[in-house]
This record gives structure tokens, sequence and C-alpha cells, in this order.
């Protein structure tokens, strides 16, 4: 007990849970009877508090010294160590960012793909082993034909990881025009803007706060989720691969896809289906016009001559 604070909730307790007098509880802690029957008249200052709060999320990167500024345009009269005492008492403080660089992608409008390997989608996805143990899952989606290309599972998937399983796909699919995920650790690494300056590949990152803009492989995360992943119980990461690859191979060739006129992914790509053609399908799942699935810019502006879609 180091605070006169500490000390009052110390002799509080005392004279409540022993029935002794302040006096005898001061004796016993060894405390200023003035201090700990002191109380504060300072005042609460809510409305400032309040308003420092709602200036420090509108203005992220601002310390009190600004906020102090802005506060005096405002007619908020106060001295700048009380107002240091207080955004430090509501915890306010601007944290430092981390120095190294990140992967850039393009913020430029995205229409949806008019065919395959046009476009594809990735992200991770997360889960736990029986004996606790967590890993992870790297899903990758074709958006036009809806076809899962990877779901690789293991502890960790670095951005060497992911760039190594890009290439064994494009070996066997063919190279994509843009790739499209969020803004993770691993896929704003350094590691994933060489690889895509090496293949010569368009790398899209969304907006943060914005997984709608990624919403092909977020719909498929769902369905993995709701349809394996939370009925399964997984005992080892290989009995988990197993399981995947089996979940995936389903999900591409039988499980019927209502984007696609309940046709499986695999079988719209090839266009094979019975009866059906797949510009058919497409027009009756989604119409004609494409629409933006991304914002281009962080203020939203969608011009129509931004839309239109190459040749």
């Amino acid at each position: 007990m180091v605070t006169p604070a500490a000390r009052r909730e110390a002799a509080a307790h005392l004279c409540q849970s022993f029935e002794v007098s302040q006096r005898r509880a001061c004796d016993a802690i060894d405390a200023d009877r003035g201090s700990v029957r002191y109380r504060s008249l300072r005042p609460d200052d809510g409305a400032v508090r309040a308003r420092l709060r709602e200036l420090a999320g509108l203005r992220r990167r601002f310390g009190y010294r600004r906020l102090h500024i802005l506060l005096g345009r405002e007619g908020i009269a106060m001295n700048h160590k009380k107002l240091r005492r207080l955004y430090r008492d509501e915890r306010l403080q601007v944290r430092r960012r981390g120095g190294r660089k990140r992967a850039l992608g393009t913020r430029a409008p995205m229409a949806l793909p008019q065919g395959p390997n046009q476009r594809w989608s990735l992200d991770f996805v997360s889960d736990t082993l029986t004996d606790g143990r967590r890993f992870r899952m790297l899903a990758i989606v074709d958006d036009f034909t809806r076809e899962c290309l990877c779901l690789v599972a293991d502890t960790s998937l670095s951005g060497v990881r992911v760039g190594r399983e890009l290439d064994a796909i494009i070996a066997r699919c063919g190279k994509p025009q843009t790739i499209v995920s969020d803004n993770g650790t691993e896929l704003t690494s350094t590691a994933i803007l060489q690889w895509s300056q090496e293949a010569v590949i368009e790398w899209h990152y969304i907006a943060p706060g914005k997984p709608t803009q990624n919403a092909f492989i977020e719909s498929f995360n769902g369905r993995l989720r709701d349809e394996l992943l939370n009925e399964t119980l997984f005992t080892s990461l290989a009995h988990a691969r197993v399981v995947l690859d089996a979940w995936k191979d389903d999900y591409n060739t039988v499980r019927p896809h209502s984007g696609l006129g309940n046709l499986p992914p695999a079988v719209y790509a090839k266009g094979s289906a019975p009866g059906m053609q797949r510009d058919g399908a497409l027009r009756s799942a989604r119409g004609f016009a494409p629409h933006p699935v991304a914002s281009p810019s962080q203020q939203g502006s969608n011009g129509e001559q931004t839309l239109l879609i190459p040749g």
C-alpha cells in the first residue's frame, strides 16, 4: 500500500470486516487519519472527458497537445497539464506504429470477372484440434467459377508458403490476372510483394475493415465453417488434411452452388452440364451487367468511366 487511495481502501476494509474504529484501523496499517478521511473536491469533468474521447476517436493519430488546441477552438479552456491527466486517465495515448514496410496493392475499382483465371480470392481460416492446438487453412477460390483451387492446412502459413502454393496452382491451372486479399500480415509481407512482382500478377488489397469487398472468399469461408469445421472434430493435422481434401473435391464436383444455377463449380467451369450452357447459368444467377465489388479508393468515388471492363 503505497498510495493514499490504497490506504483508504484498506482502512475501510478493516472497519467493515473486523468492526474496529477508524483510529485503530489506521494504527494497524500505519496510515495517517487525515489522509484516510480526505475526500477529493476535484470536479469530474465528465463533459470534457466525453468530448476528448470523441475527438480522439475522430483523430486517432493526434496527441494531447493537438487535442488541446481543438478543444480550445471549441471554447473549452483548460490547463495543458490537466488535459494531459485526463488524456492519460482515459487511456488515449497514441500507439507507436512499427516501421516495417508493407506491400502496397491497387485501389482501383473491380468489376466481376468474365471468365476463369481472371481473378482469384484468398483468405485464412483457423480451427482447433481435439487436443486444443490451433491450425490454419489457406483457401483460394476462382471468383468466376467459384471453384476452390487450394485448401491447405498447417500450423503456420507464412508469406513464402503462400507464394509456393500459388506457384503450384499456376502450374496446374494457369496464371490469374488479379489476386484479391485482405491486409493480413502474411499477405502484406515483403515475400508476397516480391512474388507478385516476379510473377507479374496484380495484387489487390481490400480496404481495411471491409470484408464485403472480398465477398467470394468470405462466402466460401462461411460454407466451409458451417458445413465442415463446425461438424467435425479433427484429431490431428494429418486427419484435418485428409478431411479437407475430401470436402474440397465434394465442393468442386458434387455440391450444387446456387450462384451458378445449382451447378457444381467444376461442372460450371467445363460448361458440360446437360441441357444448360455456362453463359445461361451465369445470366440466370446474377444478370448481365457486372457490378463493382470493391470501392476504388478510401473516398469511395465510383465514376462511370472507372467501371468499364477492358475489351
